[in-house]
C-alpha cells in the first residue's frame, strides 16, 4: 500500500509549515533602527537540525501512537490501513476489504452512519466515550482525508478513524454518577422519612397530600407539609420549603417540621408560631432560609386563619367554583429575623377546597411566577372530586413529570358540605353566660337538654354535664365577661368549650386535702379524652375538653 498518497488534513499543520517557510526565506537583516531580540538563539554549525512535521513519514508516526488508527476509503469504506494499536486491540484486519464486514467493532459502535456523514460533508466529527466490544471505552474522531494529488470525487476520499482510550475517565465518571445517585437516594429517603407517613384526619376536613422529588439531574430540596390536630375541633396545616439542596436541606426541613409540631401544641396564633420558628431557623443554620405558610382551621369560624413567611399564597375554591387568593399579610422567609409577622384570614365555608403548595408546582424557568399561580387557579376552578383526585389533577395540569427540575409538595383540604343523615352527626349548640349564681345551674340544664336531644348514652350524657359544670364554674370564678358555652358534636367526638374575657390560662395542679378549690381542671382532665386551653384573638381565653364517641353511636 502506498500510504504516502494519503495526507490527513490536521488542524494547524498548514499554518506551522507556512511559518517555517517564511522564517527560512527571510534573511537576518539588521537594518537601521532594528534591535535584535535579547532572547534570540543564534544558530551555529553545531546546532542539530530538527525535521519539520511535514518531513516525517506519516505511517511511522501512526504506527507508534498508542491510540487506535484506521483508514478507510471509497463509498463502501474499504480498509486502507490499521495501526499496531488497532491490531492489538481487535486483531489483524485484511486490507482492501469492506469495513462493514472486516471491522465489525465499528458496526457494533454504530460508527458507519458517521463515516458516511464525514465523507459527504468533508467535516470532522467526534463521538465521546463509546464502549467497544473489548470492554474498553474510546472517544472516536473521524477526519476526512484525500489523495495527495487533490483529486475530488467520492472515490478519492477517505476517512481517518482515530480512537483514544478513555476507559479510566469513563469509569471515573460512572463512579461519580453512581455516587451522586446514592447521595440523591439517601436524600430522597431522608426527605420521605421526615414527611408524615400518614396524615392526621380531622373530623371536619378531608385532606390529601403528595410529594414529588426533583428529577435525577436535580438534587432533592427541603419541601415539607404537615397536618396537626390541635384539639377542640381545630386543625393546623403547614407547608414549607427550605432553600437548598441535598441531605443538608432535608435535615434542616426535619428540624423545622419538628419545631412546628412542638409550637403548634401551644395553640398559638399563626403569626406567633412563625415568629418562634423564625428565631429557630436562624439558630439552625444562619446561611439557610426557608419559606413557610401556617394556617389554622376552626369549624366554628368557617375560615382559615393563616400567616406566611415568604411563601406562595393559599388558594381557596368555593362551592361555586370561584377561586380566592390569600394575598396579605406575607412576611420575609424564616431565618431572616427582625420582622413581626401578622395573621390574616380567608373564607373556608362548607363545600370549599383549599390548596397549599410549594414553588415547584408553579415556577418555571421560561415563565413568570404569577403566570404559574394563575394557571394553578384555572386548574383549581375546574377541579372536583375527592382531595386526592384534586391533588393528582393539579400536579398533572402543572406538567410535573419524573424529570421535573424541582421538588413539588401539595396539600389539599376540603370542608365538605354535609346534608341528610350525615349532617345529623355534626351539630352545634351555644349559650351565652351572663354570670351570677344562676349561671352554673343554667349551663348544666342547657348541656343536659342538648346531649339528650343528640341521643347520647346515659354515661356519656352524665360525663358531659359534669365537664360542663366544672368548666363553667372555673370560668365564673377566675374569668371575666363575656362568657359563652359551646357544645359541638362530630361523627367521632363531643367537644365542650367555655370562653371568657380573661387571658389567664388555667393549669392542672394537685389540690391539697384542705383546699376548697383547684379541683375542677383535674376532674375534667380525668374524665375527658383530652383537654386544653388557648388565648383567643380578640383577648380572653377558651378552655375545652372532648370525649371520644363510641363507634356504634346511634344518630
Amino acid at each position: 500500500m502506498n500510504f504516502t498518497r494519503w495526507s490527513a488534513r490536521l488542524p494547524g499543520t498548514q499554518r506551522r509549515a507556512a511559518a517555517r517557510t517564511e522564517q527560512t526565506a527571510s534573511p537576518d537583516r539588521r537594518g537601521e533602527g532594528s534591535v535584535p531580540s535579547a532572547r534570540a538563539e543564534q544558530l551555529t554549525d553545531e546546532t542539530p537540525i530538527v525535521p519539520a512535521v511535514d518531513e516525517l513519514r506519516v505511517r511511522e508516526v501512526l504506527d507508534r501512537v498508542p491510540s487506535l488508527v484506521a483508514l478507510v476509503h471509497g463509498p463502501d469504506h474499504r480498509i486502507a490501513y490499521v495501526n499496531d494499536a488497532y491490531t492489538s486491540a481487535f486483531g489483524v484486519r485484511p486490507m482492501g476489504e469492506r469495513a462493514r464486514e472486516a471491522l465489525p467493532e465499528l458496526d457494533a459502535l454504530g460508527l458507519f452512519p458517521l463515516l458516511d456523514q464525514v465523507q459527504r460533508s468533508g467535516k470532522s466529527r467526534t463521538v465521546k466515550s463509546r464502549k467497544a466490544p473489548d470492554g474498553r471505552s474510546y472517544t472516536f474522531t473521524c477526519t476526512p482525508v484525500a489523495q495527495g494529488d487533490g483529486k475530488g470525487g467520492s472515490d478519492g476520499r477517505g476517512v481517518l478513524v482515530f480512537a483514544t482510550d478513555v476507559t479510566d475517565h469513563a469509569e471515573a465518571a460512572e463512579r461519580l454518577r453512581a455516587s451522586e445517585r446514592r447521595q440523591r437516594e439517601t436524600a430522597v429517603t431522608l426527605q420521605r422519612s421526615l414527611l408524615p407517613q400518614e396524615l392526621e384526619e380531622p373530623d371536619d376536613l378531608r385532606i390529601a397530600a403528595t410529594y414529588h422529588p426533583g428529577g435525577t439531574e436535580a438534587a432533592v430540596g427541603g419541601d415539607w407539609y404537615d397536618v396537626i390536630t390541635l384539639g377542640g375541633g381545630r386543625t393546623a396545616l403547614v407547608i414549607g420549603d427550605v432553600m437548598g439542596r441535598g441531605v443538608r436541606a432535608a435535615a434542616v426541613m426535619g428540624q423545622l417540621r419538628t419545631a412546628v409540631r412542638a409550637y403548634a401544641r401551644l395553640d398559638l396564633p399563626p403569626h406567633e408560631v412563625l415568629q418562634l420558628l423564625d428565631g429557630l431557623a436562624a439558630e439552625i443554620d444562619a446561611n439557610q432560609i426557608a419559606t413557610c405558610a401556617y394556617a389554622i382551621h376552626d369549624p366554628n369560624e368557617g375560615k382559615l386563619i393563616y400567616s406566611s413567611a415568604g411563601h406562595l399564597p393559599i388558594l381557596v375554591r368555593d362551592e361555586n367554583g370561584t377561586v380566592l387568593r390569600a394575598e396579605e399579610p406575607t412576611g420575609p422567609p424564616l431565618g431572616t429575623g427582625g420582622w413581626m409577622h401578622t395573621s390574616g384570614s380567608i373564607p373556608l365555608a362548607p363545600g370549599s377546597t383549599a390548596v397549599l403548595y410549594t414553588d415547584g408546582l408553579v415556577e418555571r424557568r421560561d415563565a413568570d411566577l404569577d403566570e404559574g399561580i394563575a394557571a394553578l387557579e384555572r386548574a383549581l376552578a375546574g377541579a372536583t372530586g375527592t382531595p386526592q383526585v384534586v391533588c393528582d389533577r393539579l400536579v398533572r395540569s402543572a406538567g410535573v413529570t419524573p424529570d421535573h427540575d424541582d421538588d413539588v409538595a401539595v396539600l389539599v383540604l376540603q370542608h365538605p358540605a354535609r346534608s341528610g343523615p350525615d349532617s345529623e352527626l355534626f351539630r352545634n349548640a351555644a349559650l351565652e353566660l351572663l354570670g351570677g349564681v344562676e349561671a352554673a345551674p343554667r349551663a348544666r340544664a342547657f348541656a343536659s337538654g342538648v346531649l339528650t336531644s343528640w341521643r347520647f348514652p346515659a354515661d356519656l350524657h352524665d360525663l358531659g354535664v359534669l365537664a360542663t359544670s366544672e368548666l363553667v364554674a372555673n370560668s365564673l370564678q377566675h374569668g371575666t365577661p363575656p362568657m359563652r358555652l359551646r357544645l359541638r358534636r362530630t361523627d367521632r367526638r363531643l367537644i365542650i368549650e367555655v370562653t371568657d374575657g380573661d387571658d389567664h390560662l388555667p393549669r392542672r395542679r394537685r389540690a391539697e386535702p384542705g383546699d376548697e378549690s383547684g379541683r375542677g381542671i383535674a376532674i375534667v382532665a380525668t374524665i375527658a379524652s383530652n383537654w386544653g386551653c388557648r388565648r383567643t384573638p380578640g383577648g380572653g381565653k377558651a378552655v375545652w375538653c372532648e370525649f371520644a364517641l363510641p363507634r356504634t353511636q346511634p344518630t
